[in-house]
């Protein structure tokens, strides 16, 4: 899409990023190739940079190297912290919207999948197929229920209720020791998961509620994201983009990326949702330029928004 048809022509985007240092790494690069071949000038920005004004008659938000209200802004990375600080940042987002700036994936987005607790109850209330799942922050009941699931599974797993790319992510068995509410990635709430068996797994790229291209992803060992290892290799199964798109459309989203895992008796379960996903694991097995994509697909949502 040419920017310059729409009703207000794009000429700036701010992309938020968590490696302003490289300005946005590798996928940095990317959507600024992707938006200079559109005509649209890239400003990279942190959203811990940035300023709430609230001292005069309207609210302000200042952004680094940006005059005013962007038009639009790519949300690629937010960076870690307390939780004041992530409130922050997410206000900011939010704050950008009410103001009027489209922001691709916004924040209430980005809040139902960045927790995974949030992202599991929204795909069971859908009903999408996902691993049975325990939420909580009390160490009795999670080790009643590490207990009681061992009794008739071999594992189970617990992840961080925020993380992503495999950290923190871990086996649980009759001979590890369970976990405690401050052991690391933990951090006071058990998010438990029956571990699902499979020799691969799958990452799908939606955008606007359709499937776009997807890969199957082989770790060495369980554990299948490309961050730690695992071979990419496109695949193109119905199915999986069925379920994929299914996930993305019960949470709202305008692009993620979907993890889709087949168990043992054939049956598709979406793992994750991922509102800020990468994608050069599946650039590499693929011809389509996915940076491309994302930006025709910001343009186009955007256009909807002003028409």
């Amino acid at each position: 899409m040419d920017p310059k048809t729409l009703q207000t022509p794009l000429e700036q985007v701010i992309i938020f990023t968590d490696e302003l240092a490289t300005q946005g790494g590798w996928h940095g690069e990317q959507l600024k190739l992707a938006f200079a071949a559109r005509g649209v000038s890239s400003t990279f920005a942190s959203l811990r940079d940035c300023l709430l004004d609230f001292s005069g008659l309207k609210p302000v938000i200042r952004i680094p190297q940006c005059e005013g209200v962007p038009q639009a802004a790519f949300v690629r990375g937010i960076a870690g912290g307390s939780m004041q600080q992530v409130t922050t940042r997410l206000n900011v987002l939010h704050l950008l919207k009410r103001l009027g700036t489209f922001v691709y994936n916004d924040a209430h987005a980005i809040e139902r999948t960045v927790d995974k607790a949030m992202t599991s109850f929204l795909l069971l209330q859908a009903g999408i197929p996902t691993p049975p799942t325990w939420v909580c922050e009390s160490r009795q009941h999670a080790h009643q229920t590490i207990q009681q699931h061992l009794k008739t599974h071999a594992q189970m797993v617990i992840k961080p209720l925020f993380g992503s790319q495999g950290q923190g992510v871990r086996l649980l068995h009759q001979q590890t020791p369970w976990p405690l509410p401050m052991d690391n990635f933990v951090d006071g709430v058990f998010y438990l998961q029956t571990f699902v068996e499979a020799t691969h797994d799958y990452r799908v790229f939606v955008m606007n509620h359709q499937a776009k291209v997807a890969m199957r992803r082989t770790g060495e060992h369980w554990l299948h994201n490309v961050a730690l290892g695992a071979k990419c290799e496109r695949i193109i199964d119905a199915d999986v983009l069925n379920i994929a798109t299914q996930a993305a459309i019960a949470l709202d989203m305008a692009y993620c990326g979907v993890d889709v895992i087949r168990n043992k008796a054939g049956e598709l379960q979406v793992l994750e949702v991922n509102s800020i996903p990468a994608w050069r694991g599946l650039q590499s097995v693929c011809e389509i330029n996915i940076a491309e994509l994302l930006v025709d697909d910001l343009l186009r949502q955007l256009n909807d928004t002003t028409d």
